[in-house]
């Protein structure tokens, strides 16, 4: 691929998911192509349709998620706590943990082309949550799962139509109180649910 072809399919990935995130998967594709500073031709020639450019926003997504997670488990001068703040932090910076569950359920996203990034970002997040478990930084009682559901509850935008930057740090100060409350889950209530009760009273799990 070219460097000009290469630039911009970054940066058109770059610009759908920042689209996708504040106006939903089926926003104009101009819009994205604006964003992104390209022709619609442009995009076209790198995308062939909708379901192509969802499913690559999806998939990069995935990815970074899984760099996040490692890079975290990875810094050997945090505890295992403070390391998932930082995968969160990576997380509401990229914009990944909103886009994700928003492009799944589509008809038009390929959900076999996400199947092995979907399974390796897990297993990178568990093995974060994992870390912060044996060095006893975080309760057992929180899983991968609650990291998750709590992340997609924190990146979505709220409704009014903050402006971003507004919307950004009121992102990052949730994220804050979230990561303190974590270091003091043992406050929560003994026999209260946990995220697997959940899911069989839902019937997801």
């Amino acid at each position: 691929m070219r460097v000009d072809a290469a630039r911009n399919y970054v940066r058109i990935l770059a610009a759908a998911r920042a689209v996708v995130v504040h106006s939903g998967p089926d926003v104009a594709l101009e819009q994205v192509a604006s964003a992104a500073e390209v022709g619609i031709a442009t995009l076209y020639r790198r995308f062939g349709d909708r379901g192509e450019l969802l499913t690559a926003v999806a998939l990069t997504a995935l990815e970074d998620a899984e760099r996040a997670a490692r890079a975290a488990a990875a810094d050997t001068s945090a505890d295992g706590l403070t390391a998932v703040g930082h995968y969160l932090r990576s997380m509401v910076h990229s914009q990944a943990a909103a886009v994700v569950p928003m492009l799944l359920g589509r008809a038009d996203v390929q959900r076999s082309a996400l199947a092995d990034a979907q399974e390796r970002s897990a297993n990178a997040v568990a093995a974060l949550v994992d870390g912060a478990h044996a060095d006893g930084s975080l309760s057992r009682r929180i899983t991968a799962g609650d990291i998750g559901v709590l992340l997609v509850r924190l990146s979505r935008p709220l409704p009014g139509g903050l402006p971003v930057d507004v919307e950004h740090e009121l992102q990052l100060r949730h994220l804050d109180v979230i990561v303190a409350g974590l270091a003091a889950v043992d406050g929560l209530t003994p026999d209260g649910p946990t995220l697997d009760d959940l899911g069989r009273t839902a019937g997801w799990a």
